[in-house]
């Protein structure tokens, strides 16, 4: 049985910094490809992150620069570092394996002042 759990969301600033983290069970974590979803109130999902198997990241447009993908194969997790928060960067988080629909539940992540 496949298991994301999504963790580290909470209240912060406006500037502030939160780190999510995302462990996965259930599979072979170090040959997926993990990434980080949100989804705002009334807005479609979005893709914000991606880190490939070996390492490889991409990152949406709107977080570039001030958001980092990384993972810990030996903890089988996947985290987002988040610096420089916006009150636009307010969503519901979740994580996801990139080619199989295995779905986190989400972590709410609230940036205001």
């Amino acid at each position: 049985q496949v298991q994301l759990v999504e963790s580290g969301g909470g209240l912060v600033q406006p500037g502030g910094s939160l780190r999510l983290s995302c462990a996965a069970s259930g599979i072979i974590f170090r040959i997926y490809a993990m990434a980080w979803y949100r989804q705002a109130t009334g807005k479609q999902r979005e893709l914000v992150a991606a880190i490939g198997s070996a390492g490889i990241t991409n990152y949406a447009d709107s977080v570039k620069g001030r958001f980092t993908i990384s993972r810990d194969n030996s903890k089988n997790t996947v985290y987002l570092q988040m610096n420089s928060l916006k009150p636009e960067d307010t969503a519901v988080y979740y994580c996801k394996t990139v080619n199989f629909e295995y779905w986190g539940q989400g972590t709410q992540v609230t940036v205001s002042s």
